[in-house]
């Protein structure tokens, strides 16, 4: 296959998934304004996915089908696998799934640990914080509890900074500006655990 048609396939792959994103919006009858709120992407973004102008990552792409609570796979090959009722889901040490967060400070990271369970309610992820507030506040439906596993962050929420270490627990609604930073010698670890009840299916 020479250069010019994977070039081709390329765009006709990255086409037909900006459609079935749209298509998967419209049939719930949702807003970009809702995915963007189930998905912690910004409505503008989004947008440009559906439109062709932006081409998502593959993490972006994760956080859009644990959105609608479906898997990546769905929106790549347009095929829906028969949803998984486990009744429990172990992930092993080691074994967390790297999540990109695009709305995130850039060396934040996000691992997984409630990605093999598909018709879950939560999210939850072991963060650690970057050094420097994200670009911009952030703002989603549902609620997030922040068990502090290390560290000492400077933590903001809807207009007030609170100094969080190592044992302090935070209970929120995530629909209200926030955003974190570490400020210690040492990255900070945080446990979070994000309940959305638009992952109900």
């Amino acid at each position: 296959m020479n250069q010019r048609q994977i070039k081709k396939n390329s765009q006709e792959l990255e086409t037909a998934i900006a459609r079935r994103i749209r298509a998967e919006r419209l049939g719930r009858d949702w807003t970009l304004d809702q995915l963007a709120s189930a998905t912690g992407l910004s409505k503008g973004y989004l947008s440009q996915i559906e439109n062709g102008d932006k081409t998502p990552t593959l993490g972006t792409l994760t956080k859009i089908a644990f959105g609608f609570g479906m898997e990546a796979v769905s929106l790549i090959t347009g095929e829906k696998p028969w949803p998984k009722q486990e009744k429990f889901c172990l992930v092993r040490a080691g074994n967390h799934q790297p999540i990109t967060h695009t709305d995130a400070a850039p060396d934040s990271v996000y691992d997984s640990f409630s990605f093999n369970k598909s018709n879950r309610f939560m999210d939850s992820y072991i963060v650690t914080v970057s050094r420097e507030f994200c670009p911009k506040p952030l703002l989603h439906a549902g609620q997030e509890l922040a068990y502090v596993l290390e560290g000492t962050s400077e933590f903001y929420y809807d207009g007030q900074t609170y100094i969080v270490e190592a044992g302090d627990a935070m209970y929120f609604d995530s629909d209200r500006p926030h955003m974190t930073r570490s400020i210690g010698p040492k990255l900070a670890k945080v446990l979070v655990v994000f309940c959305n009840p638009r992952h109900k299916n």
